[in-house]
């Protein structure tokens, strides 16, 4: 069978604070496809990076007196170092920063502008004669017109509403505190409107592989009605606008810090020397492309990033699978910074194994429905599943060979039936995986480490020792048959207890497909798998 060629990228957090167990649970599926994936020995493309341009970065550089760079810097390099202890393996984590990302997208631009998708356009915007200079949304403070209450210029402080800056009112700078007034400004605008009909057949064809919400938000997007969108904005922090004239303005950032997927893409293929027109080419009929991110994050995934790939002619494939979390509520609250009811990731990789943390996001999370969270419902989900069932399978039957037999398993029949159910669960829960539907694939783990525990009780291998030693011999081997595939079979979710497995057994590949024990084994560096949190 022909390798799959398999592109996923996660979304690009935005590099202005620490990531938080909603940035987890949105990205987590994405490289435990991807670790899925290279098991099966397909050719993976798994990227991401750190979002750092746009005016939240540049605000908090003013009110901080630093550069954006030095802010965005700094929580890139905690982003990297977070992902690396909670076990992710992109092929790149890059930043918008990068000179390739740049060069990428500042060519990409002029191609679109070349084939008639970015025009000029004068409208009104905010001034502040006082500073002299244009104002973005985020530089505008006012009043909302839904509830009164303070607001800038794209939402509300108060009730939360999204905002247009020409809805605020009373608006005032935000750096001198001054009226702003309306002034005349040119942008360059994107005609989004001319890709309503390619859109509107990418959400037609892909009801079966983007999840419900991507569908329904899309569908909604494309109803409200399309509209051009301004792809440059009054900003110093960000990247060139390759046209004369545009000194003062950058690259709007929806524009491209979707086009990192592109931009990182293309450098890991360079780097690999792999074609990666043809690799990403809508003619490629061994491609999957998997997008993975937050529920707030759909338009730009399935409207925004898919006409901008139309809009640069280059018969590129535009989005198989949509995976779009839902959202994570912390004890029964919306998460947020301003009220410090908000989580970080390594606040919780201060408290639990990486394992225990990736198990609880894979099987409880935010994947169809918004969750609550909350510290107790780790410890229990890590107790009951990772604890009581596949570390107590593992280790009473490890620690009874080690005590019995000095840790040597003699080789002996594996049970036919086991076999056949373990090349059928090969196969489901591959499917799960492949179709994005990470809850279903852990469910069928589960069911599998259910049937292992029940088959070495029925057996009663501790009386088979006493009483016919080929009968316990042939148990144990089955046993631990089962355990060498389950390590498989869980390295996606926790690969950390999976190479635990696997050491102890001298098991050296990571593959998906049936993992034969042909001989004699000898247990290694016997240990816990999982040790129990105390819930107080």
């Amino acid at each position: 069978m022909a390798k799959k060629d398999i592109f996923i990228g996660g979304a690009w957090p935005y590099a202005n604070y620490y990531l938080h167990i909603g940035h987890l649970a949105a990205l987590l599926p994405g490289d435990i496809i991807a670790k899925y994936f290279r098991m099966n020995g397909d050719n993976v493309i798994y990227v991401s990076g750190s979002d750092c341009h746009g005016t939240p970065i540049t605000e908090r550089a003013r009110k901080e007196n630093v550069k954006p760079e030095e802010i965005a810097t700094y929580y890139h390099n905690e982003f990297v170092k977070t992902f690396k202890k909670i076990n992710f393996e992109y092929d790149e984590y890059s930043t918008t920063m990068s000179e390739h990302h740049k060069t990428y997208v500042m060519d990409k631009f002029k191609k679109m502008m070349e084939n008639g998708y970015i025009y000029e356009k004068e409208s009104l915007e905010d001034f502040c004669e006082t500073c002299n200079t244009y104002l973005s949304d985020r530089e505008i403070t006012g009043i909302c017109p839904y509830c009164g209450g303070q607001s800038s210029g794209d939402q509300c402080e108060v009730c939360n509403h999204s905002l247009n800056s020409n809805e605020v009112l009373d608006k005032h700078c935000i750096k001198c505190g001054s009226l702003t007034t309306l002034k005349l400004n040119k942008h360059l605008y994107f005609k989004l409107p001319e890709f309503e009909k390619i859109l509107q057949q990418l959400i037609n064809k892909n009801k079966t592989k983007w999840r419900k919400n991507a569908l329904g938000e899309s569908q909604k997007y494309i109803d409200m009605g399309l509209v051009e969108r301004a792809a440059t904005r009054q900003l110093d922090w960000g990247i060139p606008v390759p046209v004369s004239g545009y000194d003062d303005k950058k690259i709007y950032v929806w524009i491209e810090a979707v086009l990192g997927y592109l931009s990182v893409g293309q450098h890991v293929a360079d780097k690999r020397n792999i074609n990666f027109d043809k690799f990403m080419s809508n003619d490629n009929k061994n491609l999957s492309t998997y997008y993975v991110h937050g529920k707030d994050n759909i338009p730009f995934h399935t409207i925004i990033y898919p006409a901008l790939i139309s809009a640069l002619n280059n018969n590129y494939r535009l989005p198989d699978y949509i995976i779009s979390s839902a959202y994570v509520n912390l004890n029964d609250e919306k998460m947020s910074k301003s009220k410090g009811n908000l989580i970080t990731v390594n606040e919780l990789l201060d408290k639990f194994e990486s394992d225990s943390i990736r198990f609880y996001f894979s099987f409880k999370g935010p994947e169809t429905n918004d969750i609550n969270c909350s510290i107790e419902d780790i410890i229990q989900t890590h107790n009951k599943f990772l604890v009581g069932m596949l570390g107590n399978f593992v280790n009473r039957n490890l620690s009874f060979i080690v005590k019995k037999f000095d840790g040597n398993i003699k080789r002996g029949n594996i049970d036919e039936s086991i076999i056949k159910l373990t090349k059928e669960y090969y196969i489901s829960i591959g499917t799960f995986f492949e179709k994005g539907e990470i809850k279903n694939a852990v469910t069928k783990i589960i069911d599998y480490i259910n049937i292992a525990n029940k088959y070495y009780d029925n057996k009663q291998p501790w009386i088979q020792v006493k009483e016919n030693i080929k009968d316990f011999n042939d148990t144990t081997y089955t046993c631990v048959y089962m355990m060498a595939n389950l390590s498989n079979f869980i390295y996606p979710i926790m690969p950390d207890g999976s190479k635990i497995i696997k050491d102890m057994l001298q098991i050296k590949e990571f593959k998906w497909s049936e993992e034969i024990i042909k001989d004699d084994i000898q247990i290694n560096n016997l240990q816990l798998l999982y040790k129990r949190i105390d819930e107080q």
